[in-house]
């Protein structure tokens, strides 16, 4: 499957069939991530594999949202993919920032390595969702991350237990300017 592809046909998935994902195309995923661009090359970007359900039904505890269907998901995918971020390293040099948005450039970074991840999956014939809402620092806690890093985003990866219809996207005539914000 080509690139585009795969952002086409990616959708947030929310059940998972329990077929194991095998080490091999774990590591395809995994090195789809590792290979996304980042601040200076910082690459502060860490992955933690989850695949202990005693530790999956702990880090479903630390979601923000009664009934979190993201991460009810985790509960039925073979893996849980939790993204890492180092801090204080992306947008600095020396230890100062060297941007009005210093500190920050980890989550863009995570992003990136993110966005390569779940089209690699799509790629493969797994799905994602990615999951935002939880606790960020109670599941550092469960996954003992040290100091210096946090937690920024999670998402099931298997196969889909169901085929959502595509969620409608704005033309681009709605997003687009030239020159300036707004002109046509």
């Amino acid at each position: 499957m080509d690139v585009m592809e795969a952002i086409r046909k990616r959708k947030s998935i929310r059940a998972y069939k329990n077929t194991p994902v095998d080490d091999n195309t774990l590591g395809a995923v995994l090195e789809a991530a590792r290979l996304a661009p980042s601040w200076g090359n910082s690459q502060t970007w860490r992955f933690i594999v989850v695949k202990d359900e005693l530790i999956k039904d702990k880090l479903i505890e630390t979601s923000l949202r009664a009934g979190n269907r993201g991460f009810d998901a985790c509960r039925q995918a073979p893996i849980t993919l939790v993204a890492c971020a180092e801090t204080n390293k992306a947008g600095c040099r020396d230890g100062q920032g060297v941007t009005d948005k210093e500190g920050y450039w980890f989550m863009f970074d995570v992003a990136l390595a993110m966005q390569n991840l779940v089209l690699a999956a799509e790629s493969l014939g797994l799905s994602t969702v990615y999951i935002g809402a939880f606790d960020a620092k109670k599941a550092g806690e469960i996954l003992a991350v040290p100091e210096g890093f946090c937690v920024v985003a999670v998402t099931p990866l298997g196969y889909p237990d169901e085929e959502p219809e595509a969620r409608p996207r704005k033309e681009l005539s709605e997003i687009i300017f030239y020159d300036r914000f707004g002109s046509q």
